[in-house]
């Protein structure tokens, strides 16, 4: 986890100022994302653009119970709704429309990489002790693209557990490291979609259930084979690029996640 202090102070005390000072404030540069991504305008249903793109991939862990955020760059109804739900859980006003507030509080979350706070690159990276994001069946930038978004919903899932720690003992693997640790032979974790997590605060069954409601389409944890000790979420409803379907799948028996209990 990396802090950009002056960032997030100035950022934070935007955020505190009355709502008439906040355009203002926040159109200035000093509330900028200084090395990562400024939005321009204010985004809502029927948008469309990179900044439409820019902002799915910050909110794809709000998509709600078994749903997900395409990464479209069009602002329909799905990615209104995840706004909505950001809003909620940061205490701003809840209208599903991104404006200075909503970008207020994303400059704040975010470091000058574009990850969010508490994840960072190093975490995702590959699994087996390595560095940098080849070796998979994308390109390395597609793959560390992939990752930056679950970093996002993981940065969701920390906020919906009440901001309590989360740890990423695996994140993306090279193909040698999938072969080397005996992963699935189409894994998500080659794509960078994939995240085996911890947590000291919080049980692994409150993790798994906590997981179907950010948008993760692929849960599996305690009672589902070798996962009693982690739980393993994805977005492998999102991956074009597998030779699995896109389709849910969830399982974790012993926390009545998956086979009829979701």
């Amino acid at each position: 986890m990396r802090v950009n202090t002056l960032k997030r102070v100035a950022v934070a005390f935007a955020l505190a100022l009355p709502g008439a000072a906040i355009a203002t404030v926040v159109a200035a540069p000093a509330a900028h994302a200084d090395g990562c991504y400024t939005w321009n305008r204010t985004l809502s249903q029927g948008r469309s653009g990179d900044d439409v793109r820019q902002l799915q991939i910050r909110v794809a862990g709000w998509a709600g119970y078994r749903d997900i955020v395409e990464n479209d760059g069009r602002y329909g109804p799905k990615t209104a709704a995840a706004v909505k739900r950001f809003q909620q859980a940061y205490g701003l006003r809840a209208d599903g429309i991104a404006g200075p507030q909503t970008f207020a509080k994303l400059y704040q979350l975010q470091d000058n990489d574009c990850t969010p706070a508490h994840f960072s690159y190093t975490e995702l990276d590959n699994g087996c002790g390595g560095s940098g994001w080849s070796g998979g069946p994308l390109s390395a930038n597609q793959t560390k693209q992939n990752a930056l978004r679950t970093m996002w919903k993981l940065e969701a899932l920390r906020r919906s557990l009440g901001d309590k720690p989360l740890n990423v003992s695996s994140g993306f693997r090279s193909r040698a490291c999938n072969n080397q640790v005996g992963g699935a032979s189409d894994s998500q974790h080659l794509y960078g979609n994939a995240a085996d997590v911890t947590s000291r605060t919080s049980s692994l069954c409150q993790v798994a259930r906590g997981a179907r409601n950010n948008g993760f389409s692929g849960i599996y944890g305690p009672g589902y084979p070798d996962h009693d000790d982690h739980v393993h979420v994805d977005s492998r409803r999102e991956n074009n690029s597998d030779s699995s379907s896109n389709t849910t799948s969830w399982s974790a028996p012993d926390c009545g996640v998956g086979a009829g209990n979701d």
